[in-house]
């Protein structure tokens, strides 16, 4: 195979990528995937600061611009997709990749929590989608990539909320591949394993750890760059061009394990 049939099918010059939770571990490595395929990308994230350092590295043929956003207000991603039309003219992509979460027994789970890690993880994604899945219908095209995780589908201790919440994700992705399909929008949700990052440090203490990686069959955590591949994949025009309403695992065969 030659480059030049790589970069047709996998390749994302001329294309507009936006990725919300941009100044996160894995946001942050999707954005640089992204920008190195060859899109222009808009990092958007809470820290502002964060999503700067990201577009410091990139710099080169892709154009890459950051961008500070509130997922828990809607205005601010209304107000993102304004401001990447008026930089790039449109938006192919989308990555909806915000999230928290917490580790609290689930008797003493707050109201305030709950409501803060479901508008975080699952409002924000709908919101993602109902503003710049509008602007898609509307052009006749474009592909949305929500990050899911391996919980929505498996029960896992301590991660109530986190879990109802990407759970929710998950349908929300399969309705609207559904809705969307005919009108050239495609939706598909990525679901990772255990890879550190920031909202999931602080629950992975010594026997967590052990015991997430005895339930892995390839007994270690993922690597943000290895998420990159499955979701060039599927927000590919050309090699994802029919693939919508899925659910895709990378997750060292966590899924696969039952004793």
């Amino acid at each position: 195979m030659s480059n030049t049939y790589l970069d047709d099918l996998f390749g994302f010059t001329g294309q507009t990528a936006v990725v919300i939770g941009g100044n996160g571990t894995l946001g942050a490595e999707i954005a640089r995937g992204l920008a190195r395929a060859g899109a222009n990308v808009v990092v958007a994230g809470r820290e502002l600061s964060r999503c700067e350092g990201v577009v410091a590295e990139l710099r080169g043929g892709s154009r890459v611009i950051a961008a500070a956003i509130d997922v828990t207000e809607h205005a601010t991603i209304a107000a993102l997709l304004a401001a990447s039309l008026r930089e790039f003219g449109r938006v192919d992509a989308l990555v909806n990749c915000a999230g928290a979460n917490s580790a609290t027994p689930y008797f003493d789970v707050s109201d305030e929590e709950w409501d803060r890690i479901l508008a975080i993880n699952l409002r924000a994604t709908h919101w993602g989608c109902q503003v710049f899945g509008r602007h898609m219908v509307e052009r006749g095209g474009g592909a949305i990539l929500n990050i899911a995780s391996v919980s929505a589908e498996t029960p896992l201790s301590r991660v109530f909320a986190y879990s109802a919440s990407k759970a929710g994700v998950l349908s929300l992705t399969r309705n609207l591949g559904r809705e969307w399909a005919k009108a050239g929008v495609r939706v598909n949700a990525l679901c990772p394993g255990f890879f550190p990052a920031e909202q999931n440090r602080a629950i992975l203490d010594e026997t967590r750890v052990a015991d997430i990686l005895r339930h892995t069959p390839m007994g270690r955590f993922g690597r943000p760059e290895e998420l990159v591949g499955m979701a060039l994949l599927l927000l590919s025009p050309r090699a994802g061009s029919f693939i919508t309403g899925g659910t895709f695992y990378v997750d060292g065969g966590f899924t696969a394990m039952t004793i």
